[in-house]
């Protein structure tokens, strides 16, 4: 979807996807990199620009690049998608990031950012994250998120190799957020500053809890 959305984060910043972005990340793409991709892996930048050209005309796709605050460089692109407002959901993915990005915190950051607006702005009850169930470095990464294994979907998609692969579902509910918010904050902020930090989480839940128990009883 074209949107003008940008989300700040712990080093990071969301910016809509732009065609343009595929002559950044184009060089990180390689075989290993994308084994466990839904889509077919580019091979030209062309392709790439493709690719983010379908995801920018999908109305049910919120794609943002992500870029690093410290370089002002292009790091990688994540996703919210399937959006259903009428049910509360919606999914998280499409991220890849550069190798040289890996270990470090933009993806987490990256989350952060998008679980915040998800939750918090489009006030969704439920996010879905999938990975290939033989992507272990990712899932877990979404395990760290604090969401629940739902289950694996069996041959549910075709792999790159012409053989089926099977899905792993997780999901994050919105009474778990303030949990996921929490781990995400601590692990994305300097030791010497967890005191602070916990104590800025802790009254921001109070007042969240106190809001809801004074909230006006529905008619």
């Amino acid at each position: 979807m074209q949107h003008n959305i940008s989300l700040p984060g712990h080093g990071v910043r969301l910016v809509p996807l732009r065609r343009s972005h595929a002559a950044d990340l184009f060089p990180y793409i390689d075989v290993e990199m994308w084994a466990g991709m839904a889509s077919e892996r580019p091979t030209s930048r062309r392709a790439l620009e493709r690719l983010f050209a379908a995801r920018i005309a999908d109305p049910s796709v919120i794609a943002f690049a992500v870029i690093d605050e410290e370089t002002d460089t292009v790091a990688g692109t994540t996703s919210l998608y399937d959006y259903v407002p009428e049910q509360s959901r919606i999914e998280l993915g499409m991220t890849f990031f550069g190798r040289n990005y890996w270990g470090r915190n933009v993806n987490a950051s990256s989350k952060l950012a998008l679980l915040s607006f998800a939750f918090e702005e489009l006030s969704v009850q439920r996010v879905t994250l999938r990975c290939d169930v033989r992507n272990t470095r990712s899932a877990a990464a979404i395990v760290k998120l604090g969401a629940t294994l739902e289950g694996v979907l069996r041959s549910y998609r075709h792999g790159h190799d012409g053989a089926r692969v099977d899905c792993c579902v997780y999901s994050l509910l919105a009474h778990e957020w303030p949990a996921s918010r929490s781990g995400l904050v601590q692990r994305l902020t300097p030791a010497d500053l967890h005191p602070e930090v916990t104590e800025l989480i802790e009254l921001s839940e109070q007042l969240t809890r106190d809001d809801a128990k004074n909230a006006p009883l529905p008619v």
